[in-house]
């Protein structure tokens, strides 16, 4: 069974599946579905289409420089079997997919580091503007008592005896 790329698109096309498109020159482009195959026929650039693992390559979205994946890659000649050889290769399997995923954890952990970092100065912002909402209003004059220094005005007792009056008729 073999399994193709996308031209446009570089996902999986099982047999039986996708559109398969022969220029005049000979050349075969395969596409997975028919979303792909417009695409093409528009004219669109791959790596410019941000659906695309071109265009996620291209913009450091995915890992493009791993070793590991130099083993996916086509091989068209006939291997004799041999037990050995078999058990040697699915344990190879098993430490390349372990390999792998370690890399893809620590290449998404590199990639979110500076949303994270944005995200909690954004939410120390939020927290500095809005710290009303969060202490209780008792504790926020208190504070407002201490910083700021307390002007005491002397008031002679019969002015305010006139004013008291005056408000009065």
């Amino acid at each position: 069974m073999r399994l193709e790329k996308c031209w446009f698109c570089s996902s999986t096309i099982y047999p039986g599946h996708g559109i398969q498109f022969v220029r005049n020159d000979a050349k075969i482009f395969r596409f997975c579905r028919s979303k792909c195959h417009k695409n093409f026929k528009m004219k669109r650039n791959p790596r410019k289409v941000k659906w695309t693992k071109a265009y996620r390559r291209l913009h450091g979205k995915d890992m493009t420089q791993d070793k590991t994946f130099e083993f996916e890659r086509k091989r068209n000649r006939p291997e004799r079997y041999d037990r050995n050889m078999t058990e040697n290769t699915l344990k190879a399997i098993k430490k390349i997919d372990k390999i792998r995923s370690e890399r893809e954890a620590r290449h998404i952990e590199k990639r979110m580091k500076p949303k994270k970092q944005k995200e909690h100065k954004e939410a120390i912002r939020e927290i500095d503007q809005s710290i009303s909402l969060i202490k209780a209003p008792s504790s926020l004059l208190q504070q407002q008592d201490q910083t700021s220094p307390k002007l005491k005005v002397p008031v002679s007792s019969q002015q305010s005896s006139d004013q008291y009056n005056a408000m009065e008729e």
